[in-house]
């Protein structure tokens, strides 16, 4: 008879292996880059050892064959990805996050749609989508944006209202939200992704004019998942993996400059006549670096110790106190914050050598300015953090 103790090492060597399964992508994810960028999207041999790793699956529950990753384990591989390029990252965090919903599906459908290892999901939860209830299902259309992955998925999905009769359809009073699942082939994609950073993830626009979509293949996240097991036990749980990737821009910043200071000389220093400095010799290199590497440590302490906090509670089957999801949800925001501080003190302190393409500085400050700006980690979301840390409501459903 298996064990707590048994089931926990099992998952610990699952974890060892698929970490370092991650970090031996390196290679192949740095030959991408030129493909990435050229076309805006993940190049398909990257896309299918990404398959392979679990990357875009890792909150599917193991009864479906899925990996059920603890939110940790989650967060460390999309970190360590990110670290090698956060257009990789983004789009392992965006499939992950979108693999929680299997557990909200019935079973023979989750398997159905979730259990091969070709799954991705693509989309947008946000109800920016209509749903006209029909016989056995709804008709939906709408215009999405940010459908990150979109190219690669084998399934998108979109947030919509439900309409009956040309109202929406009102649940304990308020407008029922569901979030449907669509076939690629029922999705046009829009050509619109030409922005600063992330510039791989092409998260295009995408439409969609009247499809039909069965009851069972949507969901709500305020239902009660299918699957008991902790993972599921806390809807927002599935927005973690986003911690991982400004953790692994930031670091990659550091690891950037420490490279650059052994090889990047100064300008003379117009009082000696002899010799020449390298960037590594400036006592300002010295306490920037430092400072970075102190605010990155506490920041990734905040992450991983809150993270832990939470799935401790969780796996004992209890309720998470207000304080804990209010700290849950500053994390997300804070550790984006401190990332960009330090991306940008590393890019500063490259100076010129950091504008060139060239020089993964470049790459890196671009990536981050843009995973700052998703709703989710903006600080307005410090706002219902607050009010919860005082005892009030949230007034957002999603906390």
């Amino acid at each position: 008879m298996a064990t707590q103790h048994d089931s926990r090492a099992s998952q610990d060597i699952l974890a060892s292996t698929i970490l370092a399964a991650t970090q031996a992508l390196a290679p192949l994810i740095r030959e991408s880059v030129p493909a990435m960028d050229a076309e805006r999207r993940l190049p398909a041999n990257l896309v299918d050892a990404l398959r392979e790793l679990g990357a875009f699956r890792m909150a599917i529950p193991r009864a479906y064959g899925g990996l059920e990753l603890d939110p940790m384990m989650q967060v460390r591989v999309v970190e360590e990805l990110s670290r090698i390029d956060g257009s990789v990252g983004w789009c392992s965090m965006i499939s992950s996050a979108g693999s929680f919903a299997s557990a909200f599906l019935a079973p023979a459908v989750a398997q159905r749609l979730c259990g091969d290892v070709g799954f991705s999901l693509a989309g947008q939860v946000v109800p920016v989508g209509r749903a006209e209830l029909v016989d056995g299902g709804y008709r939906v259309s709408g215009r999405y944006r940010f459908g990150s992955g979109c190219h690669h998925a084998s399934m998108i999905v979109g947030g919509c209202v439900v309409f009956e009769g040309g109202n929406p359809r009102l649940v304990n009073g308020r407008p029922e939200i569901r979030v449907m699942i669509f076939p690629p082939g029922s999705c046009t994609i829009l050509d619109t992704w030409y922005t600063t950073g992330l510039v791989g993830t092409g998260s295009n626009d995408y439409v969609v004019e009247n499809a039909f979509v069965p009851f069972e293949e949507s969901w709500n996240f305020a239902e009660r998942p299918r699957c008991a097991t902790a993972l599921y036990r806390f809807a927002p749980l599935f927005l973690v993996s986003h911690a991982g990737v400004p953790l692994g821009i930031a670091r990659a910043a550091i690891d950037a400059v420490m490279e650059l200071a052994s090889r990047k000389e100064l300008m003379p220093d117009p009082h000696k006549l002899f010799g020449s400095r390298k960037l590594g010799d400036d006592s300002r290199t010295h306490e920037a670096l430092a400072i970075a590497e102190g605010e990155l440590a506490a920041a990734r302490s905040f992450a991983y110790s809150s993270i832990e906090e939470l799935w401790q509670t969780l796996e004992r089957g209890e309720r998470l106190s207000s304080r804990q999801r209010a700290l849950y949800r500053i994390m997300l925001v804070y550790v984006h914050r401190v990332a960009k501080t330090v991306t940008a003190t590393m890019y500063d302190l490259a100076a010129t050598s950091a504008i060139y393409r060239s020089n993964p500085l470049d790459r890196l400050m671009r990536d981050i300015l843009t995973a700052c700006q998703h709703g989710i980690v903006h600080p307005k979301m410090y706002r219902p953090a607050g009010r919860m840390l005082l005892g009030l409501e949230a007034g957002d459903p999603m906390f």
